[in-house]
């Protein structure tokens, strides 16, 4: 994730429509807090803040709604603001978002086809069949080597 948060990074440096830099990062939660968070950092943009967005209901889908929003000062239009989220699915989440902000530019570190028309920016593309298992939702235990024990 790391990595690839990078990767997105280096392909929005000098991007931004403020002589290539951008105003804001806006991470759609909450799956998009790492990943913006290291856009961010990479960047060198100070102004984070978040959207939050249901649209899951552990592993299965439900309709997309907005529990929190971001300064609206800020936001505007979304002009200048990127915002960031881990992956794009169905697209759904981003529609949504972008329909209160048509002017941000949507960024995530994966797609899914039947996202991919909702993001102008992301690094790799997996199959829509895909479930990806990201590190914040793994619990961390000792596994036994294949070949077991002496």
């Amino acid at each position: 994730m790391h990595r690839d948060a990078r990767a997105l990074a280096w392909r929005l440096d000098g991007r931004g429509p403020l002589d290539g830099r951008w105003k804001a990062v806006v991470a759609i939660t909450r799956g998009g807090m790492a990943p913006a968070m290291i856009v961010a950092r990479e960047l060198d943009i100070r102004i984070v803040d978040t959207i939050s967005v249901k649209s899951y209901d552990h592993q299965s889908q439900t309709d997309a709604k907005i529990l929190k929003s971001p300064d609206a000062e800020m936001m505007g239009d979304g002009a200048g603001i990127l915002v960031v989220d881990d992956l794009v699915d169905t697209g759904q989440t981003l529609e949504l978002v972008r329909r209160h902000f048509p002017q941000a530019h949507f960024a995530t570190v994966y797609a899914k086809p039947m996202g991919e028309q909702q993001v102008d920016t992301f690094i790799t593309g997996v199959s829509q069949d895909t479930w990806i298992f990201f590190p914040w939702d793994m619990a961390l235990q000792y596994v036994e080597p294949y070949r077991g024990t002496d």
